[in-house]
């Protein structure tokens, strides 16, 4: 590390050490809030109807029940005061905006799925010459080979996009006793019916989820959050045999698949469709089977250090994990 970048590093007002801090998403007290907004003025909570599954660009997708399909962009706002519908809330309450344009829309058994890119994103998470500060740095330091360099105020539009706890999980792929399992944060559950996963399309894991169309996405308890970390180097792994992973003994329903050890519940998924956009293919898969095995889950998740410091300076309480 230079000079610089330890300079650097030592003032820009983060409390963490770390860019990403582990969590239990089910008791991060005082979560933001997240809502759609016209005119200034809250019209509807999208906290937990949208998904984050893109930040080359940033990528939002939102089912039509939620957004109008003739939309072309949106504003959202991240708070932590809850909001009535049309309340103007105070400026000081709205920690964070994004802006976003449409660039898609997929239809999938009588669904729309409308896909957002970011436009502008600002916070108040930091002050601004911290956020200064953090710019300077990334623009010097993570333009490195296998690095996805988020550039400008993109970087800052990922920061607020990971300021809702976001479930890291594990994805099983492979058939003929020749597997793979490696994390992913950028997914979600669209409705009863659909699922979405976004990978980079170029990337070893997107090639071998098209390749095979079946896969199982299991969450994963809290406590084993070094373990899902340290597979995130499967990304770039061809498949292997069964023995060369620490799975359960359990397998799947229907795709018969092994399972991660600590998974709280899982998600038999088959591939429907895809599109690409920036680095990532948004593929569509349709939901065949689910089971969960806990009723209190401690589901890992993470933040973006911006948001936990942020958190620390107004005296919450957080449940963050150093790896």
């Amino acid at each position: 590390m230079t000079v610089i970048q330890k300079l650097l590093n030592k003032i820009n007002g983060l409390h963490y050490s770390q860019e990403y801090l582990c969590l239990s998403k089910e008791t991060l007290e005082n979560p933001l809030h997240v809502y759609l907004v016209t005119h200034g003025q809250p019209r509807k909570d999208i906290t937990e109807s949208h998904l984050f599954v893109g930040y080359s660009p940033l990528i939002f997708a939102f089912p039509s029940s939620v957004i109008n399909n003739k939309q072309e962009s949106l504003n959202i706002i991240f708070s932590g005061k809850p909001y009535q519908p049309n309340e103007i809330p105070a400026k000081k309450d709205a920690i964070a905006l994004l802006s976003l344009k449409k660039i898609d829309q997929a239809e999938v058994n009588e669904e729309t799925i409308l896909f957002y890119e970011g436009v502008k994103g600002r916070h108040h998470f930091i002050s601004k010459f911290h956020q200064f500060i953090i710019q300077v740095h990334n623009r010097l330091y993570n333009k490195k080979a296998g690095n996805v360099f988020l550039k400008d105020n993109l970087y800052k539009q990922v920061q607020i996009a990971y300021s809702i706890a976001r479930k890291i999980c594990l994805v099983t792929v492979g058939d003929d006793n020749l597997y793979n399992l490696f994390p992913t944060d950028l997914h979600g559950k669209i409705n009863d019916q659909q699922y979405i996963i976004s990978l980079r399309h170029n990337g070893r894991v997107c090639q071998q989820v098209g390749a095979s169309k079946r896969i199982v996405i299991s969450d994963m308890q809290t406590s084993n959050y070094k373990t899902v970390y340290a597979l995130g180097k499967n990304h770039t792994k061809e498949l292997k045999k069964l023995a060369q992973f620490d799975f359960d003994a359990a397998r799947s329903r229907h795709f018969s698949l092994p399972l991660p050890k600590s998974h709280l519940s899982y998600k038999e998924l088959q591939l429907e469709g895809s599109f690409i956009h920036g680095i990532h293919k948004i593929l569509l898969f349709k939901i065949i089977h689910e089971e969960n095995f806990s009723g209190e889950s401690e589901t890992l998740s993470h933040v973006h250090n911006c948001y936990a410091t942020w958190r620390y300076n107004q005296g919450l309480s957080s449940n963050f994990l150093y790896r």
